[in-house]
């Protein structure tokens, strides 16, 4: 019998062609997990090293006191509208005013906002509200001085202010304006320090007084325009219920002093020793809570003092109006 010679090579074709789609496949298969790698892995970013420098958008800077790095430099320019981060979320901050010349912080809720420094310096320029005014308020900062810019870098705080600051005044003025900014911006953790320029020139001296200001001011620099018990929270005109949170510095005899909390009526119906983590000639923080009774909702007092080293009077008295829940 002869063998037809058709049967073999139909075979041997067919096995090439099932190898050649099996390597197909396969290649396919290795393309499409490539391709996955990135999709299955999510958005592929990149990650700057911490010495790199990182821009904000105009309007915003990064002085926010839940996340920034030293090393980061932001900028600003004065004129642009802050973005919030979050549609509707407030958050509240302190701008400084002068009260019987001492320092006093004034509270402010703002948006939510990376520019929260930025913020901030246009909160204080506006200056005091009508009630702060009537409590005793006043700013230093000459009106029409405006935000032209700030630039943070390695905890310092470059701020550039319109040439009306350095308008008018004597050195208590002098002295006083340039707490006001320094005070507002070191509420942040990440601000250790603040430099000042004038229509986008650095300047080492402030007005015609001569106040020299050539290196990063802080604000053991303003000591002097410091009370002796600063209280931070509550601020003038805040509606506290019981137990009320009461922060701030002092440099007070031994670290100790009283809070009083005064109804509306004048009577004390809370009175608290606090001791503050330093004093005696170097000032100190404290945080406290204060616990007082029920009854008594509406106008009240926190009224902050020392008793005197000398007969047991109070000293270094400060009344904060407050609105008890």
């Amino acid at each position: 019998m002869t063998t037809s010679p058709a049967g073999p090579p139909r075979r041997a074709c067919t096995i090439v062609v099932a190898v050649l789609l099996v390597l197909g496949l396969a290649l396919l298969v290795a393309a499409c997990g490539v391709a996955g790698a990135v999709g299955d892995g999510g958005a592929v970013g990149t990650t700057a090293s911490s010495d790199t420098t990182a821009t904000e958008p105009a309007g915003q800077d990064s002085t926010t006191t839940e996340q920034r790095a030293t090393t980061t430099s932001t900028s600003i320019s004065g004129s642009d509208s802050v973005t919030p981060t979050t549609g509707g979320q407030e958050m509240t901050v302190n701008v400084y005013f002068a009260r019987d010349e001492k320092m006093s912080a004034a509270g402010r809720v703002i948006p939510q906002t990376q520019g929260v420094g930025a913020t901030s310096m246009r909160a204080l320029l506006a200056g005091p509200t009508d009630q702060e005014r009537s409590a005793g308020m006043t700013s230093a900062i000459p009106e029409g001085t405006t935000l032209l810019g700030l630039d943070i870098k390695n905890g310092i705080a470059t701020v550039d202010l319109s040439k009306e600051y350095a308008s008018g005044g004597g050195s208590l003025s002098m002295m006083m304006r340039l707490a006001q900014v320094v005070f507002t911006l070191t509420q942040f953790p990440s601000v250790q320090g603040v430099s000042f320029m004038l229509d986008g020139k650095p300047i080492d001296v402030l007005g015609g007084e001569g106040i020299i200001i050539d290196h990063p001011m802080t604000r053991a620099d303003y000591e002097d325009m410091s009370p002796a018990i600063l209280v931070e929270s509550p601020t003038l005109g805040a509606t506290v219920s019981s137990p009320v949170r009461v922060t701030g510095t002092a440099n007070v005899f031994e670290a100790v002093f009283r809070i009083n909390i005064v109804d509306g009526d004048g009577l004390i119906i809370a009175d608290e020793r606090v001791q503050a983590s330093s004093g005696t000639g170097t000032r100190g923080i404290f945080d406290v809570t204060v616990k007082y009774p029920s009854g008594h909702a509406g106008q009240g007092s926190l009224i902050v003092f020392e008793n005197s080293a000398k007969d047991g009077s109070p000293i270094n008295v400060v009344e904060i109006p407050i609105v008890l829940k």
